[in-house]
């Protein structure tokens, strides 16, 4: 008869952390399966010792082939199910094959040392993770708490963060927690960029009392973006950006391509609008690439930024669930052929036009690639003081065009 897999939660202090019953069921075991770290706890242990290491989909297999007459303990930090291995087990052997008993995991005990509560305190995972995206995820929240590896250290996030002038928010460190070397304590970004920490480690920040917070609202105004001089106004202007945007449905993890990205205006809302997906702002003129580069730190805004006048590189770049153009270079024929086979099933793309040559084209190579379309011609006044009284100055008239695959 099949065995029910025992995975256990284990903290820094090892067996000694561990209730009778679970120690008994460990002792009772015919295989012991973790990391190195968790399987030097138990060096007496009679059975065979699997070290889990990367091949965690064969371990499992491996797991599951031998349950049929073994007693298997497959050991894990914390809380398996808290970023653990607990999913993966219960999704390959199904629930009622895993018998699950958490530890208190390390945020729990951060927030403890702190004497403060994690209710509603988002988590960011950066095990095994890059921490490209990071700024724009965490950005204008109270508190987050970071889990680390052996890359994405704590002096690596406050680089980071740094890099973003992030410098509203204080890290708590927490090492060892529950081990007999535990070491907790608060820092200042800058300090925390040179230090070095056990790689047993979870980082929480919180905004300073004192810091002000600069909320992001969907539709920035034109003049918060740093633009090309002195011929300044090379930009989406907001209300066209409030529409492109819209027509190109993003959502929290879309791959976006904002081809022609100028000030990167397009980029960094759509980088806001997706914070878990991965924006790439492709722009020809090099004099514009520093003003893209000033607005992404300005507003936390953690984008890629390419230099190449598209269709150029496109092939270095993953499959988008939208494509805005807004600027073609001449191009736009064989952008709109290169950008249409790429566009991810039920993706959108959306161009921008102030021509009506360039609409022709549009349509046309829209037509032939099988889109289905819809324009908008967006005329716009914006409202001006002209001595005490107001008047109304009109923006370019500008065509929205937005195209998807036929079903």
């Amino acid at each position: 008869m099949t065995q029910t897999v025992k995975l256990i939660g284990i903290g820094a202090e090892g067996k000694d952390g561990l209730i009778p019953l679970y120690r008994k069921q460990i002792e009772e075991a015919d295989v012991l399966v973790g990391g190195e770290r968790h399987l030097s706890y138990f060096t007496e242990h009679p059975g065979e010792k699997w070290a889990l290491k990367n091949e965690i989909s064969a371990m499992i297999g491996r797991i599951a082939a031998a349950m049929v007459e073994r007693r298997i303990v497959v050991l894990a930090s914390g809380d398996p199910l808290f970023y653990g291995i607990g999913r993966l087990l219960v999704r390959r052997l199904g629930r009622e094959r895993v018998e699950i008993h958490p530890h208190v995991s390390s945020l729990q005990l951060a927030f403890a040392r702190m004497g403060e509560s994690w209710q509603g305190v988002p988590v960011e995972s950066l095990h095994g993770r890059p921490l490209f995206g990071l700024a724009q995820r965490i950005d204008g929240r109270d508190a987050v708490a970071l889990l680390t590896d052996e890359l994405n250290t704590p002096g690596a996030i406050a680089r980071y963060l740094l890099r973003f002038q992030m410098t509203e928010y204080k890290a708590f460190v927490a090492e060892n927690l529950g081990g007999a070397d535990e070491r907790v304590g608060w820092w200042e970004l800058e300090p925390l960029a040179e230090a070095e920490f056990a790689p047993l480690n979870v980082v929480i920040l919180k905004r300073k009392d004192e810091a002000v917070c600069r909320p992001w609202v969907t539709g920035m105004a034109d003049e918060a973006f740093a633009q090309r001089k002195p011929d300044k106004g090379l930009i989406t202007k907001k209300e066209i950006r409030l529409l492109s945007l819209m027509e190109l449905r993003l959502k929290e993890d879309s791959v976006v391509w904002d081809i022609g990205a100028g000030s990167g205006s397009v980029a960094i809302e759509a980088a806001k609008c997706s914070p878990h997906g991965q924006v790439y702002a492709i722009e020809k003129n090099e004099g514009d690439l520093a003003n893209i580069e000033a607005n992404r730190v300005k507003f936390r805004a953690d984008i890629h930024l390419i230099h190449a006048k598209a269709p150029a590189r496109l092939d270095e770049l993953p499959d988008p669930d939208a494509i805005f153009i807004g600027g073609s270079g001449g191009e736009l024929r064989q952008l709109l052929l290169v950008c249409c086979a790429r566009l991810k099933a039920g993706g959108r793309l959306v161009v921008n036009a102030v021509t009506i040559e360039t609409l022709s084209t549009a349509l046309a190579g829209l037509e032939a690639e099988g889109m289905e379309v819809q324009v908008t011609l967006l005329q716009v006044a914006r409202s001006k003081p002209i001595l005490n009284m107001t008047r109304f100055a009109a923006l370019n008239p500008t065509y929205v065009i937005a195209a998807w695959r036929k079903e």
